[in-house]
């Protein structure tokens, strides 16, 4: 059962079935691209550039061809590394981000590190993203920011303790403005929480993996945990087994919804995607995917702006009127909707995308 970190999510999995089980067919999908954006790795700075070049080119033309239920066009968010911080790099992306409607959130790689660096980097990459007017800010006015946790370690989660080694990370989050955590799942790493399918909010413990297990997101019910600050939410991607895809023809293959070049989205994936989605409970019909990607690598980029990424579009685009209805959103515009959901309130989809956090016009 440790093979593909089995033994750490299956029971998860399984109980995630069972709330699904006799739930109605959802009516709308949210679809959230939320990017590992890392144009330096394993590549020169020349090289970088280029790869940035195609995907200025590439997502310019993919967001002009199509459109979702609301009239918007594929939304993708770049969580960029604040340790690989550049201006020019920042600049070209905020470009793209002007052009097609993408946006910008936090990534973060560290190892062996303290409260008080994870601290002081976190606070100088909100500063430095918020001069290329990235990041957004609640109804108080702060600064806020979404958060995906580089080499999956959240919060002390590796059991070796790699990749991250400082205690008390997810209030620290909380703390700095982080309105959501994007980095689950990650099996087949053994840094998967027990936790899977889930909007959940988790309680800060001062203990290794506090996010293991926690109060999933439901309307009318958790809405006060989203001052607690020793609350964070996180929101998690589909992840279960694929048994149209066989290893050997005999093994299910592991669905985690990372977009790669070996496994671009498909009709066949958004399928399982939608009855794996979590959701905030009393409000079923609304199902939240969130996919990850390391979108920069040239291996993975045609499934997010190439030739896969297009025969996706254009197939939900060609699905008949009954299928639900697809809404493409950022990171932000996710939590929005969840909020809203997890409120009841009386909003329309399109007003619900800024709900609780807008972007600086």
């Amino acid at each position: 059962m440790k093979a593909k970190a089995l033994d750490l999510w299956y029971a998860g999995y399984r109980e995630s079935l069972k709330r699904t089980r006799n739930l109605p067919a959802p009516t709308d999908l949210f679809i959230a691209v939320c990017d590992h954006f890392e144009p330096f790795h394993d590549s020169d700075r020349k090289e970088a550039f280029q790869r940035l070049d195609r995907w200025e080119r590439q997502l310019s033309d993919l967001t002009s061809r199509f459109k979702d239920a609301d009239g918007i066009p594929p939304r993708h968010t770049f969580f960029y590394p604040i340790e690989q911080y550049d201006d020019e790099v920042l600049k070209t992306i905020t470009a793209m981000c002007e052009r097609t409607g993408a946006e910008v959130e936090l990534h973060f790689h560290h190892d062996q590190d303290t409260f008080e660096n994870t601290q002081s980097m976190l606070l100088k990459g909100i500063e430095d993203f918020s001069r290329h007017g990235h990041l957004c800010t609640d109804t108080s006015g702060r600064k806020r920011y979404g958060f995906v946790h580089g080499n999956w370690a959240l919060a002390n989660s590796h059991p070796d303790g790699k990749g991250c080694g400082i205690i008390g990370e997810p209030g620290l989050l909380r703390s700095t403005g982080c309105y959501a955590d994007f980095t689950l799942p990650s099996a087949p790493e053994r840094t998967q929480v027990r936790t899977v399918n889930s909007i959940y909010y988790a309680k800060e413990t001062h203990l290794p993996r506090p996010h293991e297990q926690g109060e999933r997101i439901h309307q009318g019910v958790t809405s006060p945990l989203r001052e607690e600050q020793d609350h964070l939410l996180l929101v998690q991607g589909p992840l279960g087994l694929n048994w149209k895809r066989r290893k050997l023809f005999v093994l299910p293959r592991i669905e985690n919804s990372d977009l790669t070049g070996a496994n671009p989205p498909t009709l066949d994936r958004l399928a399982l995607w939608s009855h794996l989605a979590p959701f905030v409970e009393g409000r079923p019909e609304w199902r939240f995917i969130k996919l990850h990607t390391h979108g920069a690598l040239p291996r993975n980029s045609p499934s997010l702006i190439g030739d896969p990424a297009i025969r996706f579009h254009s197939a939900l685009a060609d699905r008949p009127g009954g299928a639900p209805r697809i809404h493409y959103v950022s990171a932000r515009e996710m939590v929005n909707v969840i909020h809203a959901a997890e409120d009841n309130a009386s909003l329309s989809i399109p007003e619900a995308r800024d709900y609780l956090f807008k972007l600086r016009k």
